[in-house]
């Protein structure tokens, strides 16, 4: 599955592999489908990959919630390493291949003649196994009835299928003018606005936003000094 010529055996060698049971994956976009773009990171100073083989994939679907535990781990159980790792290496290709449209597109309004780049989207999504059932929701002692889409964990990549819908979900329901970049100096993570005001500027306060603060303090002291 190639996306545009992108190739996942090119992707940076400096690239820190991680505990899946240990680090957390980073969820700051407020949509999925940044979010699984956000997979891969440099948030300080090293790139961090979540997703760089078949336990990290399980891992993260399992940390984004968009797989259950069961499903998981039954395809733990039916798939030998290297399946997992050959449908991780393609989410990685899907996910490189989309973050080039989103980085393309970020800051304007999507236009008609833009679903011609999203045909492979279109064509995964027709591969999709999916279909309706009735489920009972209780809540405070009232029950509901909802039509709810069950999805068909048949094989190590159904576990696109999820991550293919909330890319397409990004491309249907997100305003693309308020689809950001962290303007941390090194920070490569991408952010959905969803602020009064669209005044977001950082994935987080917690990383990129109290460095520049940080670091614009200390300019200001310097300057002062200097003065």
């Amino acid at each position: 599955m190639i996306f545009s010529g992108y190739d996942v055996t090119n992707a940076s060698p400096f690239v820190t592999q991680m505990d899946y049971r240990q680090t957390p994956a980073i969820f700051i976009a407020d949509t999925a489908g940044l979010d699984f773009l956000n997979s891969v990171a440099t948030p300080v100073d090293e790139q961090v990959e979540w997703i760089s083989n078949g336990e990290g994939l399980l891992a993260w679907l399992d940390q984004a919630g968009l797989v259950p535990r069961a499903a998981l781990e039954a395809i733990r159980t039916r798939s030998t390493p290297a399946e997992l790792d050959d449908v991780a290496a393609r989410a990685r290709e899907l996910r490189e291949w989309f973050r080039g449209f989103v980085r393309a597109k970020k800051g304007r309004a999507l236009v008609a003649a833009d679903l011609r780049e999203l045909e492979p989207l279109n064509q995964l999504l027709e591969r999709d196994e999916q279909h309706a059932q009735i489920v009972a929701d209780v809540a405070s002692g009232v029950t509901a009835f909802e039509l709810r889409a069950q999805r068909r964990w048949q094989t190590a990549e159904s576990l696109l299928m999820p991550l293919v819908e909330v890319l397409a979900r990004l491309v249907c329901d997100e305003d693309f003018t308020q689809i950001k970049a962290c303007e941390g100096a090194k920070c490569t993570l991408l952010f959905a606005d969803h602020t009064r005001g669209h005044a977001r500027r950082w994935c987080s306060m917690a990383m990129c936003g109290n460095r520049a603060k940080v670091a614009a303090h200390r300019k200001r002291a310097k300057e002062q000094a200097n003065g």
